[in-house]
């Protein structure tokens, strides 16, 4: 008696010893799957029957217990299991929803009798044999209601078993995986839901600021049009002139605006699509830089490409649209006028196509976030200017399809130079 009572006193002081270092690994500083195969990595170590274990989570969308960390176990082989509800050990004892032990080889054989060949076959590559168990104690990982999986652990040594002593000990590992997994699914949850509310105030802040910014092309395009229906008030012709020429500006404004969020809305959906064709560079710049031209009297366009310049395989309406966007910003961003230059470079895998103006420049800590949606250069020395900021995000999304890149150089007062390339042959 004596015997048996140390015997049992030196177990649960094992186990004590057990289950504290379980929990000095389940505060360790690690990414969450880290932290699960550090847990498993410390049950092998110090539960002495245990030559396999693993931790079987259920995947909702898969609808398939998936091993989330394990020991004694090739890892990368047994990741490829995937067990339905109700197969072999786990999913039997996931649904009774209690600690089972299989105290023989004839038990753990019967109970993984309907597993699938593919998934037995895994196993047996993941342990690198084919052993059946000689005994095998599976516990659910749950709290409260909520059932996350099974913790599965296996002796593979007939000398040294596990038995119905060794059940309370298992269950207290799985409900010390439970508490750690229930911990990192609310810290998820927490994160989706400030997430979403991030997301919905961006979206918030972001529909403000395209109201804002559409409602005064249309506050210009309704004062003009009322102050020249005015029967009391008779204004020249050239004031009539003025008044038109301003809608029309306004006009362009918002055609500009209306068309960069309908293309943000084509990338958003992945609905960027290619024709690719022989592009002359040259004439297409002459194009655009004649359409501005005609916008802008205050400043003056040229275009300046070397003769026998190469023709690139591109999308000839997304190539125009990225030159209207650098163009229409080099225009916005001068507000004082000026020079603005279209100018070609071939080199021997690319051409270069850079847009330089002498407008108010960019700071450098402007730089960084230039080509991010909604970003609007901040000047205390221009005046507002109007736009979406997606002309340049809309850019970069063209020209990296095309497989180019797109890069700026600024100086605040002296003007900004947008470059981007586009390769000579098409990717295969």
């Amino acid at each position: 008696m004596a015997l048996a009572a140390d015997i049992d006193r030196d177990r649960k002081a094992g186990e004590l010893e057990a289950l504290t270092e379980v929990a000095k690994a389940l505060v360790a500083p690690l990414d969450f799957p880290e932290l699960l195969e550090s847990v498993m990595q410390t049950i092998g170590r110090v539960l002495e029957p245990a030559d396999l274990g693993a931790v079987m989570l259920w995947d909702q969308p898969s609808g398939l217990f998936r091993p989330a960390a394990g020991f004694g176990y090739d890892l990368p082989t047994l990741k490829g299991v995937g067990l339905r509800a109700g197969e072999a050990i786990t999913g039997k004892v996931f649904d009774a929803g209690r600690t089972t032990l299989l105290s023989t080889p004839e038990e753990v054989a019967q109970a993984m009798a309907d597993l699938r060949p593919f998934n037995r076959d895994i196993l047996a590559r993941a342990i690198g044999a084919s052993p059946t168990p000689s005994s095998s104690v599976a516990a659910p990982i749950a709290v409260a209601e909520q059932r996350y999986g099974v913790l599965i652990l296996e002796s593979l040594h007939p000398s040294v078993p596990f038995t119905r002593d060794s059940l309370p000990f298992v269950q207290s590992l799985a409900d010390l995986l439970a508490l750690a997994i229930d911990r990192e699914r609310w810290i998820q949850r927490a994160d989706a839901v400030r997430e979403a509310r991030r997301a919905e105030r961006t979206r918030s802040e972001v529909l403000a600021t395209l109201s804002h910014e559409l409602r005064m092309p249309l506050s210009t395009i309704k004062g003009y049009a009322t102050a020249l229906l005015l029967d009391e008030l008779s204004w020249t012709d050239a004031k009539r002139r003025e008044f038109i020429q301003l809608i029309e500006v306004a006009c362009d404004d918002m055609e500009v605006m209306v068309r960069d969020i309908l293309d943000a809305s084509l990338i958003d959906v992945e609905q960027l699509h290619l024709e690719r064709r022989p592009l002359a560079l040259p004439a297409l710049a002459h194009e655009v830089a004649d359409e501005l031209q005609h916008r802008s009297r205050r400043h003056r366009l040229m275009v300046d490409f070397p003769a026998g310049f190469p023709a690139v395989p591109a999308d000839p309406h997304w190539i125009r649209q990225v030159l209207r966007n650098i163009l229409d910003n080099a225009v916005k961003y001068s507000p004082q006028g000026g020079l603005i230059v279209v100018r070609g470079e071939a080199r021997r895998h690319d051409v270069v196509v850079s847009v330089a103006d002498q407008g108010i420049g960019i700071s450098a800590e402007d730089l960084i976030p230039l080509f991010e949606r909604y970003f609007r250069v901040r000047s205390l020395s221009s005046p507002h200017v109007p736009g979406t900021g997606l002309g340049l995000p809309i850019a970069r999304a063209i020209i990296e399809a095309h497989g180019g890149r797109i890069w700026v150089e600024s100086q605040v007062g002296e003007g900004t130079t947008i470059s981007f390339s586009l390769p000579t042959q098409e990717a295969s």
